[in-house]
């Protein structure tokens, strides 16, 4: 019994109450299934631990630092970010990834759309087929797709002035021009995302009830209002993740420049953290390749942030 009870006692003395039994062991925290949930993710919270936050935060430490493996360390306080911030090549690296991802971000989410559009009218098996077709350069090294574009865009006997040799164009030095070197690198980057793109946004094509567009037929809708006014707005969290990921994949991309021009020519592939990546193998104080890493890091993740919250409150919304 939970409440209390009381005996009978003989005249002259208290009668002596019984204390409520304990509560159920159901009601009581299972301790153990937090140890063993505490220790399943201790081997990722290690490894988190020491390959992302005692790094990062060790970076902050020597970016304040002139440091170097030789020699002991001075604080010089801001002055590596000044340095970043005031050099013309950085600014001019920042400016490049950014046209290098306006233009490869628009044609991944727009490609990725029609294709999701595409295996969604497919049957099982022809479906199966073109996801796993579009899926197969997603698994393929950076290294290994610079090099199969490399022999593509190769000026003499390269497929793609092949191609063009067809129409009567002349032999363009793809890689081996300020003015198209930059452009030529977007079509493996493409290339690359594409495939988990696609299938993110085929996911969230087969969310959408096919009710929707039935009723919208129904009321005599064609395929493009009904793409607009039902797919798209329902895509929008899936269109904004990948609007944010690609952004953030393609700015730092620095693979496909680093083995496909090194960075030229004339630095006209010099994207930001192949930048980086040059000054810290070849400084001997690292302090500016770590202060314009943590600068980008700054930036894109503040990007990130904003955009998730915009989805996190959509969310919310749509309850």
């Amino acid at each position: 019994m939970s409440a209390l009870t009381s005996e009978p006692a003989p005249a002259g003395r208290a009668p002596a109450v019984t204390e409520p039994p304990d509560p159920p062991a159901a009601n009581k925290p299972r301790k153990k299934d937090n140890r063993t949930a505490f220790l399943m993710l201790a081997p990722a919270l290690i490894l988190l631990t020491t390959f992302v936050l005692v790094p990062l935060v060790y970076a902050w430490f020597v970016s304040f630092q002139r440091w170097s493996f030789y020699e002991p360390s001075v604080f010089v306080g801001l002055r590596n970010f000044r340095m970043v911030l005031a050099d013309p090549t950085f600014r001019e690296s920042i400016v490049r990834g950014l046209t290098f991802s306006a233009i490869c971000v628009p044609v991944i989410l727009v490609i990725a759309f029609c294709f999701a559009n595409l295996v969604k009218t497919m049957g099982a098996r022809m479906a199966t087929v073109l996801k796993v077709s579009i899926y197969i350069p997603t698994v393929i090294s950076g290294v290994i797709a610079s090099i199969i574009f490399v022999l593509v865009y190769e000026y003499r006997q390269g497929l793609a002035n092949y191609l063009l040799s067809f129409l009567g164009v002349a032999d363009v030095p793809w890689l081996g021009s300020a003015r198209t070197a930059l452009y030529a690198l977007t079509l493996p980057q493409i290339w690359l995302a594409l495939g988990l793109a696609s299938l993110i946004m085929l996911a969230g094509l087969l969310d959408i009830p096919e009710s929707y567009y039935e009723s919208a037929e129904l009321e005599g809708a064609n395929w493009f209002q009904r793409t607009v006014y039902i797919t798209i707005p329902l895509l929008k969290n899936i269109i904004l993740y990948l609007l944010v990921t690609t952004f953030v994949a393609t700015i730092q991309q620095y693979e496909l420049p680093l083995v496909m021009t090194d960075g030229g020519p004339t630095q006209s592939t010099l994207l930001p953290n192949l930048l980086i990546f040059q000054r810290f193998t070849s400084d001997l104080y690292p302090g500016y390749s770590i202060a314009a890493a943590l600068l980008l890091f700054l930036v894109l993740g503040g990007l990130s942030a904003v955009i998730f919250r915009l989805i996190n409150s959509e969310k919310a919304v749509d309850g």
